[in-house]
């Protein structure tokens, strides 16, 4: 049971905007910390951002200021707005819930999306 869906990757050039979509079944939206993460080809998968049940955020250094995480309550819906992409933000993105992240660290999120892949390309 896919519990949640992402959309709203592809390609763009530098410097031009995507909008992430994730839907999440009720039970785990309205319960849990909600989050994006990517991989870039051989490189580790990386937490970018997240949002609590009470909207509070926190972001990667590398995204600060370009990207904005946030949650729609009556659609069950997290977005990740990318602003100023670079190259460098090309990866697959995943939506994640149910996880606690720390100064640095982040608990295992329970639930994964299926990945979708962002690229930043001239």
């Amino acid at each position: 049971q896919v519990q949640l869906v992402e959309s709203g990757g592809g390609l763009v050039q530098p410097g031009g905007s995507l909008r992430l979509s994730c839907a999440a079944s009720e039970s785990i939206f309205s319960r849990n910390v909600m989050g994006w993460f990517r991989q870039a080809p051989g490189k580790q998968r990386e937490l970018v951002a997240r949002i609590t049940t009470g909207n509070s955020t926190k972001y990667s250094d590398s995204v600060k200021g370009r990207f904005t995480i946030s949650r729609d309550n009556a659609k069950n819906t997290v977005y990740l707005q990318m602003n100023s992409l670079k190259p460098e933000d090309t990866a697959v993105y995943y939506c994640a819930a149910g996880f606690i992240t720390g100064t640095n660290s982040y608990t295992p999120p329970r639930y994964w999306g299926q990945g979708t892949q962002v690229t930043v390309s001239s």
